[in-house]
């Protein structure tokens, strides 16, 4: 059985046995979002993504915990003092396990914020075959694919709430589950929740409160 958490903006968490997975534990994420974490995915650099200062003592307090990020990333975290041997750099296309979950890297680039503001590497992570997580980008999954949870960014500098929508429609997961949504208040998040609520059906669509958890089959 695994168990989805959402812990504040664009990280969640996977629980399964003893196994714990974190994607995108940044700034604005919950104080706790890296409690017993074994394993740790980050999709980009951005501070809202990863918070390396909070990632190092992290990897000071467990001897089990090994982040999987982009090059960019992992220079940060060495750079801060954490050991490259617990540390694995990431490119599209890989495959790997990170805390007991089968992972696919996909993409490659952070979606555009603005045409004078270079671009960085950005990885959409699909875990188990079924969680798609895509950090600040849209990127689909493999084709044939059939995604369970899709967390999909609902704002943004560099988005827009009908290019979120048509995501959506694009993977029809059959859970969408709305993140990166830290720089709105309760009325801007009650206006996505309706917005993106009326236009995806059949697909469902739910924004999981700090700390709320929903449970996927594993069969």
């Amino acid at each position: 059985m695994t168990t989805i958490r959402s812990l504040g903006h664009a990280c969640v968490r996977l629980d399964r046995d003893d196994q714990v997975l974190v994607i995108d534990p940044g700034t604005w994420s919950d104080a706790d979002a890296l409690a017993g974490a074994t394993g740790v995915l980050v999709t980009h650099e951005h501070p809202d993504h990863v918070d390396p200062p909070r990632l190092l003592a992290a990897l000071d307090d467990s001897p089990r915990l090994e982040v999987w990020a982009p090059a960019g990333v992992v220079d940060q975290l060495v750079a801060a003092g954490a050991d490259l041997a617990r540390l694995h750099v990431v490119v599209e296309g890989d495959r790997f396990e990170a805390a007991g979950f089968p992972v696919e890297a996909l993409g490659e680039w952070h979606a555009v914020i603005h045409p004078d503001i270079p671009r960085i590497p950005n990885l959409a992570y699909l875990v188990d075959g079924v969680v798609l997580h895509p950090g600040d980008s849209f990127t689909p999954p493999p084709p044939g694919t059939h995604v369970e949870v899709l967390c999909v960014p609902v704002s943004a500098p560099w988005l827009r709430l009908a290019d979120a929508v048509d995501y959506v429609r694009l993977v029809r997961p059959a859970l969408a589950v709305a993140i990166h949504h830290g720089i709105l208040n309760d009325d801007g998040l009650a206006l996505v929740d309706r917005v993106v609520g009326q236009l995806v059906p059949p697909t469902g669509y739910r924004r999981l409160a700090p700390g709320e958890s929903l449970t996927l089959d594993d069969d």
